[in-house]
């Protein structure tokens, strides 16, 4: 193929791409969507957003996306923590908590991806009438798988960036942590939750942003 020949097949592909992800916007076209494009939709949705949430501080900055301690907030810990909280040993845990989420974050594409092609695409009619169909459908459908892989790697940055031994340093003594939640394991299905609650959210405005340009999701192809 020369050179003239190979610019008119990827001008070619490049329009039969665009056209296909633009009947992502269209209500009427449920049945015609392809199902190779709703996955490669979803699967740049979920990438841009881990992308996001693995940069250093991007959880704890983010309010809505903010990883907290167990109960009401972080405020039932804060009670029971006591001066641990006034020297402000909490507010370094709940950073902590936040960092592992965004390290987790990071390692965390290819089990979104395997969740995505693990699903049926063409049976959700909400995946073309909501902006954010495609995520709200893998977050339903796919939740339980979700957790199961990223719980793990949750565990580990948490270990990593020191989450438990500080964890451990506020226990002792206190006898009314596990109740509220706080030992490794609650602290670490907590965080696993939350995690993935901001990288839905997150993986939403992501969707909704490729929706309306869907020319976007070819950015670095060509």
């Amino acid at each position: 193929m020369d050179r003239d020949e190979a610019m008119i097949a990827r001008r070619m592909l490049l329009a039969g791409t665009v056209g296909m992800f633009a009947l992502v916007n269209a209500p009427w076209a449920v049945a015609k969507l392809p199902k190779s494009g709703v996955k490669g939709l979803i699967g740049s949705a979920s990438d841009g957003a881990l992308d996001k949430l693995a940069q250093p501080g991007a959880f704890y900055r983010d309010t809505a996306v903010r990883i907290l301690l167990p109960g009401a907030g972080g405020k039932l810990a804060s009670k029971l923590f006591g001066m641990g909280d006034k020297l402000g040993l909490t507010t370094n845990l709940t950073k902590s908590l936040n960092d592992a989420g965004g390290k987790a974050a990071g390692e965390a594409k290819p089990v979104f991806r395997a969740a995505i092609d693990n699903l049926r695409w063409s049976d959700a009619p909400a995946l073309v009438s909501k902006q954010d169909g495609a995520t709200r459908y893998l977050q339903t459908s796919a939740a339980d798988t979700l957790f199961g892989k990223v719980s793990p790697l949750v565990g580990s940055a948490m270990e990593n960036v020191g989450a438990y031994r500080q964890l451990d340093q506020l226990a002792k003594g206190n006898s009314l942590m596990a109740s509220a939640g706080l030992t490794r394991d609650g602290l670490t299905r907590s965080v696993t939750e939350q995690a993935l609650k901001g990288i839905f959210h997150y993986m939403a405005g992501e969707e909704a942003a490729l929706r309306r340009n869907p020319a976007g999701l070819l950015k670095g192809i060509f």
